[in-house]
């Protein structure tokens, strides 16, 4: 039986709790939670005195997990989690993803990709909305194993325990030079043919840290190349955009083994919407091949 003390703890301050190991601090938390620090600490020490002990160590820089506390935490996480998927349950029905499909987006694919998917998604899943959030890799896909998106756009990771991923197509890099670059006027040109010292890179192009690494959106990178020269690689879906910026030219990599990324679709096993997700899966590779430069990964 449930005591007393933890049945009058409610949902929210689970997520209140959950907030606080998220950001580590509680003012932090208090502002993504839109409460006072004063009323957040009350909440969370509700939640300890009905468990019986201590979740947090207080009083550092950082507020951190007990020993005991980081074990009940991931108890926490788990009966939010399984609290979506019953809301995710009770919204099941005729209508694709019980009515709305969050989706996570790469912020350097999105801008490219969506104006492309928007007026196909509502004749593919009548009823339904699509909820889009931007980010990086990591931070979309902590949120997708968190249950606050049901599915995301990505590179391919390293396999994670209770997520479910489907490649799609991969996207080759261009290269993107400023107006008055020696090698701005051809169509095509083959990697041997850059200079490395006047590479800026995009830090999801270059891994290895070779070179200027920039985290920064492919406006911003495109603008540094107006101002500095030398040259950088961006995805192919964003030429129309890139190009018609100012004082900048793109060519196609020529070589045997082009550089680009390859985009999976990921979301949870346990999701509802499985079947749906299949669909969509489908309709992103459809997608893909209308665009050029694209290829399916899996096909011949």
């Amino acid at each position: 039986m449930i005591s007393t003390h933890l049945s009058a703890v409610s949902l929210r301050d689970l997520i209140l709790v959950q907030a606080v190991h998220r950001h580590g601090s509680f003012n932090s938390a208090a502002r993504a939670m839109h409460i006072s620090p004063s009323g957040l600490s009350h909440q969370v020490q509700k939640v300890e005195q009905a468990l019986g002990t201590p979740l947090f160590e207080r009083g550092g820089r950082r507020v951190v997990p007990t020993a005991g506390g980081q074990r009940l935490l991931e108890q926490i996480d788990a009966v939010l989690l399984a609290a979506d998927h019953l809301q995710q349950a009770a919204r099941a029905g005729e209508t694709a993803f019980g009515g709305e499909l969050r989706l996570g987006v790469l912020a350097t694919l999105g801008p490219y990709l969506l104006p492309h998917l928007i007026a196909p998604f509502p004749q593919h899943f009548p009823g339904a909305r699509l909820s889009l959030s931007e980010g990086k890799p990591r931070g979309l896909l902590r949120r997708l194993h968190e249950g606050e998106l049901d599915a995301v756009l990505a590179p391919p990771a390293t396999a994670v325990s209770g997520i479910s991923m489907q490649p799609l197509f991969f996207e080759p890099w261009e290269v993107l030079l400023r107006a008055d670059h020696p090698l701005a006027g051809k169509r095509t040109i083959s990697l041997d043919q850059l200079k490395t010292g006047e590479a800026i890179f995009m830090a999801e192009s270059h891994a290895d840290g070779e070179g200027y690494v920039q985290d920064v959106s492919l406006e911003s990178l495109a603008a540094l190349v107006t101002l500095r020269g030398g040259h950088a690689l961006v995805p192919a879906l964003a030429h129309d955009r890139l190009a018609s910026m100012p004082n900048i030219a793109l060519a196609k990599i020529k070589g045997q083994q082009i550089p680009g990324r390859d985009i999976a679709l990921y979301w949870r096993e346990a999701s509802p919407w499985h079947d749906d997700l299949e669909v969509f899966a489908g309709l992103l590779r459809k997608l893909a091949q209308q665009r050029p430069g694209l290829k399916l990964i899996g096909d011949d």
